[in-house]
C-alpha cells in the first residue's frame, strides 16, 4: 500500500490542492453573496452553472489534450482556474460571474481528466482496486480540508481568494514537474442511453435525485447555516462534518449493501434522510453542536445515494458494458445537480430559509415512492451479481475517465463503444469482433481487400494517399489501406488475424512514429506492403507529442 502511495504521490497531492481550492471557493461564495443580500436563487444558479461545466466541458477538454497534450492542457486549465478565482474579486457583475463559474467548470473537469487518465494508464489490474479507492478518499479529503480553511479566515474579504486561487497554482508543481510518461489519448465512447434506460431506469432516478440533493448541498446549505445564526468558522465546520461522515459512513453501509437487497436498502436510506430532515424545516431552534450532529447523520445518509445506486445499477448490466454505464451515470448524477441548487434556491428565496430542508425532505421522498423492490424483477441481472459495493466520493468534482479505475470495470473486454443490439435498426447484424475494431474494419477485411485488389488500383491507393499529404487526415485516406490506417498504430492482439502470431504483429506497431506494418499472412501480396508502407510514412508525420492510442487501452467514458 505504501508503494502503491509513493508512486502516485503526485497526483494524489494534486487532487488534494485541486479540490482544497475549489471547496473552499464554493463556501466561500454562498457565504458573501449572503452576506451581501444577494438571493439564494443567483448562489444555487451560480453553483448549478459550475457543475454544468463540469459535466460538459469533458468533449472540450478531451479535444484541448488531443491538440496540446496532457500536460500542456493541464497547465493551461490550471491557469484558467486560477483567473477565474482571482478575476471575482475584480468583478461585481453576478452575470459575469455565470461565465467564469463555467469557464471554470470545463477547466477544472479537464484537470481532474488528465490526473485519472495517468492513474488509469498506469495502474496494474491487481491494483485498480487500491488505487481507485486512495483515490476517492483523496477527493473527499480534499473537499473536507477546504471547507475547515475557511476558519482561517474570519472575515470575507479578498484573503479567502488568494489562498484558493494559491491552492490552484500549487496544483501545478506536483504534475509539471513529474517524470511519468505521457498517458494515451482515449477515444470517447457513446452514451446508448436506449440501452441503459432500458436496463437500469431506477438507478437512473436514484442518481439523478441524488444529484439535485448534493448539488443544492455544497451550494445552499451555506446559506442556511448562515441564517441560523452561525458564523463563518461555524459554517465551514457544518459542511466538513457532513461530507465527512459521508465519507466514513460508506465502509459500514456498503458492507451491508453486499448482504441484503440493494433496491430495499436504498429506499429505507432514503426514508430515514427524508424524516430526520424534519426537525430542521423550522420547527425549533436548534443550537450549533446540534446542527452538526444533524449534518453528520444527513451526511451520512445523502452522500451515500450515489455509492448505492451505482452498484445497484452495474447489478443490472452487463460486465462489458459498464464503461459506458459509468458515463451515464456520472452524467444523470450531473444534470441533477445542475437543476437541483437552482430549484432549491428558487423556494428559499420565495418562502424561507428552512425551506432548503424540506426540498431534501421532498427529494427524499421521491425516492422512497418509486424505488420499490417487488418491481425489480431480475431480468437484466449481470452474471457476476451482486457486485462488489465500491466506496466512491461524490463524483461531481472528477471526470468520467476515473470510472475505468472501478474494479467493477474490466477495460479489457469493454465493448461501451460498440452499438448494443437492442439499438441496431431492424434487420442489421450485430458487428463481427473477428471483422471490426471499434468503428474501423478488421485487420482480415482490409488486407484481403487490399491483396484482391488489381495491380493498377494498389498504385492509384498509394498516388491518392500520396495526393492527400502527410498531414491529411485519417478519414480522408482511402478505406482499403493497410491495417495501420483503420485501427491506429497499436491495436489489440484481440483485433488481430487467428493466422498471424502476436509477436510478429506487435513489433510492427510500437510507436506513432513506427515505419512497420502489421502482415496478416502469407497471402497478402506485394501490393499489401505498398499500400501499408505509404500510410505509416503518413502517419509519421503527427505529432509526436502524445501516443494516438496505447495497446490495451479502451475508449474512456466520456461524455456524448
Amino acid at each position: 500500500m505504501v508503494q502503491m502511495i509513493a508512486s502516485f504521490f503526485s497526483l494524489y497531492l494534486a487532487t488534494v490542492l485541486l479540490l482544497v481550492g475549489s471547496g473552499l471557493f464554493n463556501t466561500y461564495m454562498g457565504l458573501r453573496l449572503t452576506a451581501e443580500s444577494v438571493s439564494e436563487l443567483w448562489v444555487g444558479s451560480l453553483i448549478a452553472i459550475y457543475y454544468l461545466g463540469l459535466v460538459f466541458g469533458a468533449r472540450i477538454g478531451h479535444k484541448i489534450i488531443i491538440q496540446v497534450g496532457h500536460i500542456r492542457a493541464y497547465a493551461a486549465t490550471a491557469a484558467i482556474v486560477t483567473i477565474t478565482i482571482l478575476v471575482l474579486a475584480l468583478v461585481n457583475n453576478l452575470w459575469a460571474w455565470l461565465g467564469f463559474r463555467f469557464l471554470a467548470g470545463i477547466a477544472m473537469v479537464t484537470q481532474f481528466m488528465v490526473i485519472e487518465s495517468w492513474l488509469n494508464e498506469q495502474t496494474e489490474n491487481a491494483q485498480r482496486g487500491r488505487v481507485f479507492g486512495f483515490y476517492m478518499i483523496c477527493s473527499s479529503c480534499g473537499t473536507v480540508l477546504g471547507q475547515l480553511s475557511l476558519t482561517l479566515f474570519p472575515s470575507l474579504n479578498y484573503e479567502p481568494l488568494i489562498f484558493a486561487a494559491m491552492c490552484s497554482a500549487l496544483c501545478l508543481v506536483p504534475v509539471a514537474l513529474t517524470r511519468r510518461m505521457h498517458p494515451t489519448i482515449q477515444v470517447p465512447a457513446p452514451i446508448h442511453a436506449k440501452y441503459y434506460l432500458a436496463r437500469v431506469p431506477m438507478s437512473l432516478i436514484i442518481l439523478f435525485v441524488a444529484g439535485m440533493v448534493t448539488g443544492a448541498f455544497y451550494g445552499l446549505a451555506p446559506v442556511f447555516a448562515l441564517k441560523q445564526g452561525l458564523n463563518n468558522s461555524e459554517v465551514a465546520v457544518f459542511l466538513a462534518a457532513s461530507v465527512a461522515a459521508g465519507l466514513l459512513a460508506q465502509w459500514p453501509l456498503g458492507w451491508l449493501a453486499d448482504r441484503v437487497n440493494r433496491a430495499g436498502m436504498i429506499r429505507l436510506c432514503a426514508l430515514i434522510l427524508a424524516l430526520s430532515t424534519i426537525p430542521l424545516w423550522g420547527w425549533w431552534a436548534i443550537p450549533y453542536w446540534g446542527l452538526v450532529v444533524f449534518s453528520c447523520i444527513l451526511g451520512a445518509l445523502q452522500f451515500t445515494l450515489y455509492p448505492l445506486g451505482a452498484a445497484f445499477a452495474n447489478d443490472n448490466v452487463d460486465p462489458d458494458r459498464r464503461v459506458g454505464l459509468s458515463a451515464i451515470l456520472y452524467m444523470v448524477y450531473g444534470m441533477g445537480a445542475c437543476v437541483g441548487p437552482m430549484f432549491a434556491g428558487l423556494l428559499m428565496r420565495e418562502l424561507h430559509p428552512e425551506v432548503y430542508f424540506v426540498f431534501v425532505s421532498g427529494c427524499a421522498f421521491v425516492l422512497v415512492a418509486v424505488i420499490r423492490p417487488q418491481q425489480v424483477t431480475g431480468a437484466n441481472l449481470s452474471e457476476d451479481a451482486p457486485t462488489h459495493f465500491v466506496p466512491m466520493s461524490d463524483s461531481l468534482q472528477s471526470s468520467n475517465i476515473v470510472a475505468s479505475l472501478d474494479p467493477r470495470v474490466d477495460v479489457e473486454s469493454d465493448v461501451s463503444f460498440e452499438t448494443p443490439p437492442e439499438e441496431m435498426p431492424a434487420g442489421a447484424l450485430p458487428p463481427d469482433p473477428d471483422e471490426a475494431v471499434g468503428a474501423g474494419a478488421g485487420l482480415e477485411e482490409t488486407a484481403s481487400a487490399v491483396a484482391s485488389a488489381a495491380p493498377g488500383s494498389v498504385t492509384s491507393v498509394a498516388a491518392e494517399m500520396d495526393a492527400l499529404g502527410a498531414d491529411a487526415p485519417e478519414s480522408a485516406l482511402p478505406r482499403s489501406v493497410a491495417p495501420e490506417v483503420v485501427i491506429g498504430a497499436a491495436a489489440p492482439e484481440s483485433a488481430l488475424p487467428r493466422s498471424t502470431a502476436p509477436e510478429a504483429a506487435t513489433s510492427g506497431s510500437v510507436a506513432s512514429g513506427s515505419t512497420g506494418t502489421a502482415t496478416t499472412a502469407a497471402d497478402a501480396s506485394d501490393a499489401a506492403d505498398t499500400a501499408s508502407n505509404t500510410a505509416s510514412r503518413k502517419r509519421s508525420h503527427q505529432s509526436d507529442s502524445e501516443p494516438s492510442i496505447g495497446p490495451n487501452q479502451k475508449p474512456d467514458p466520456a461524455i456524448g
